[in-house]
């Protein structure tokens, strides 16, 4: 039987938690996962568990935020001008938003904070600065 390596087209059923147990994603009811490894279509610290890898093998996988989404960048909150928010849109913490840059790039923000004069929006990753755990099967080899 064949072991996983860069270069190959692999498929994987995945659950993430996080440090308390809770869930953040799963392949559970859906397809499997499917990316070439070795190409950095997943993050660097799960990429790094599949080679050697064969099919049905299951394994536990605990990724630091370095080798994840990366630490948390206090430079990535910015407070900006309430009177900047759309008006048709209701301003409450946890809400995402599409914002551009100012080269023309668009980003996905957070609200974090709202006051009568301003809102902090986030552009960290929701997971950036968190450790995960993975608990992975590997379905498929091509």
């Amino acid at each position: 039987m064949s072991e996983a390596k860069s270069g190959d087209t692999v498929r994987l059923h995945y659950k993430g938690t996080l440090d308390d147990g809770s869930v953040f994603d799963s392949s559970e009811g859906r397809d499997p996962l499917e990316f070439t490894v070795g190409t950095g279509q997943i993050i660097p610290g799960l990429e790094r568990a599949i080679p050697g890898m064969k099919v049905g093998d299951e394994k536990t996988v605990k990724v630091e935020a370095a080798e994840a989404y990366g630490p948390l960048n206090p430079d990535a909150r910015q407070a900006v001008p309430r009177a900047n928010m759309p008006e048709n849109v209701e301003v409450t913490v946890g809400l995402q938003l599409q914002a551009q840059t100012e080269t023309g790039q668009m980003m996905s923000v957070t609200v974090v904070d709202v006051s009568e004069e301003e809102v902090v929006l986030d552009a960290n990753h929701p997971l950036a600065g968190k450790d995960l755990t993975f608990e992975i099967q590997l379905t498929a080899i091509n």
